[in-house]
């Protein structure tokens, strides 16, 4: 019979409760959030740090390759050939067989196919040709490898030594190749000077027969392709490169996409929830804690003990706990806190500077109390000082504290998102609501994947929604009076 009362009273406290729709609303929302973020991430069939990667086609240009139109002049006595007769060697290329400048007559002779050389006196002074050497000798080198290549020889003789020249333009000595003959000009490309031996002759000859690509040494696959506008032709190694599958738009395989690191962002959505909602209660429940025995020790006594309780409330409401958290937060960046020990230092912070708000509440509903008959009666009973608080006192400000708990979850759960967001709080490869909302820092991001952040927002606020009118509800079921 004696329980009666009080089931009753926890009836009539329930359908007061469940007569508030928003609060059931509120109540639906967090039992979603709760079976999402700890069920979904039990059944999801990755883990919040798995890397998902694609095979990317990566091209790299080597080098571009032009047709030498223009005859190029070389000489081996610059003053024997001056720019001027270098002019009229050019002038009278192909038209006559020589000139007259300065009382000096020039002869010019076919030395080969496209190769020229100008004398004077029976000397020769200058030659004129397309085909190029590479890499370019001394003049007397020069002059002997163009003259062999252009009358097709295979091999020629220069101070006092044999090289040998294949169709292609490779010239060897003693088998190793010196260098090369074409009328191609190759340039290396991002201006990359030192082309490999191999590599002159094997885009020669993929020019000359017309394939789009040919192959290195390493077998590693090259590209040709021709700019007819610029007459201009391209080199490059195209391959496939396993890369993250970042930013990966929604799929069967990832119905949220992917975010900056390739992780599915559904799981990371999930994997978030349970550690923004484990802080939050563990946050509150420390400045619970705290706040319960300094508020219910502060309330009980009064006095001195009251006063000195007090105003070491009134020092931590002066402390500014934003500043303080990010200088924390960068302490903790600076030392590099293993990312385990920084959640349960962002805990033990949180929970450290919410205690005062719940001391004064406790402390203030026990000022009350503490003059009411049944705590007479229990004193003049004898019973213990612990007792009397704990067991008569306390059970009073329960509901009270219920209602003031559940509405600091909301803003516990914001703090550490704001943390999180400014890289201050959870750190990867641990996920939270808060710092995949970081990704939205990005303009780029911000604009173009939409499903990076806006699912975690929304998270974010339903969660914190879901607890105020959860508290509203506690609060208009536990003290009927402030029920419109």
């Amino acid at each position: 019979m004696k329980k009666q009362p009080t089931q009753s009273l926890a009836n009539l406290t329930a359908r007061r409760f469940f007569r508030n729709r928003l609060a059931v609303f509120g109540l639906g929302i967090l039992l979603f959030m709760f079976l999402f973020s700890f069920l979904g991430g039990a059944v999801s069939p990755y883990s919040q740090d798995q890397v998902f990667y694609r095979d990317e086609q990566q091209v790299k240009e080597l080098a571009g390759v032009t047709r030498n139109e223009s005859y190029r002049f070389a000489a081996e006595n610059s003053s024997a050939f001056t720019t001027v007769v270098q002019a009229l060697f050019a002038r009278y290329l192909g038209k006559q067989d020589s000139f007259t400048h300065e009382n000096k007559t020039y002869e010019i002779r076919l030395e080969g196919q496209n190769l020229y050389g100008l004398y004077t006196q029976g000397k020769l002074v200058g030659i004129a040709f397309l085909d190029i050497l590479s890499p370019s000798g001394s003049f007397g080198f020069t002059y002997a490898a163009l003259k062999a290549y252009c009358n097709s020889r295979p091999d020629f003789l220069y101070d006092g030594k044999t090289y040998a020249l294949d169709p292609q333009g490779s010239i060897y000595s003693e088998d190793e190749e010196v260098g090369f003959i074409s009328r191609l000009i190759i340039r290396g490309a991002q201006g990359q000077t030192e082309l490999p031996q191999w590599f002159r002759p094997a885009v020669t000859e993929a020019i000359t027969q017309g394939n789009t690509t040919f192959q290195g040494p390493d077998g590693q696959q090259l590209s040709l392709f021709y700019n007819a506008a610029g007459r201009l032709w391209s080199v490059r190694q195209v391959s496939l490169t396993r890369v993250w599958d970042s930013y990966a738009s929604p799929s069967q395989k990832h119905l949220l996409g992917t975010d900056k690191n390739g992780m599915d962002m559904l799981t990371r959505l999930m994997y978030g929830g349970r550690v923004s909602l484990v802080i939050g209660f563990l946050v509150v429940l420390i400045s619970s804690f705290l706040g319960v025995i300094f508020g219910g020790i502060a309330g009980y006594f009064g006095s001195y003990i009251d006063n000195l309780i007090m105003r070491l409330v009134d020092i931590f409401y002066c402390v500014p706990s934003t500043p303080l958290l990010i200088i924390l937060g960068a302490v903790m960046d600076g030392m590099r806190i293993d990312p385990k020990l920084r959640m349960v230092g962002l805990m033990l912070i949180l929970g450290f500077l919410g205690w005062p708000g719940i001391a004064r509440l406790v402390r203030g509903q026990i000022l009350s109390l503490r003059e009411q008959e049944f705590m007479t009666a229990a004193e003049a009973l004898g019973l213990k000082t612990s007792r009397r608080i704990f067991r008569h006192l306390l059970p009073n400000v329960i509901p009270q504290l219920i209602v003031n708990c559940t509405m600091s979850l909301g803003s516990t759960i914001l703090t550490e998102a704001t943390l999180s967001f400014l890289g201050l709080g959870v750190k990867f490869p641990f996920a939270s609501w808060g710092n995949i909302i970081n990704d939205a820092a990005n303009a780029h991001v911000l604009t173009s994947y939409w499903f990076v952040w806006i699912p975690a927002g929304v998270c974010l606020v339903m969660s914190v929604l879901g607890f105020n009118f959860l508290g509203d509800g506690l609060r208009d079921a536990f003290d009927p009076k402030m029920r419109r």
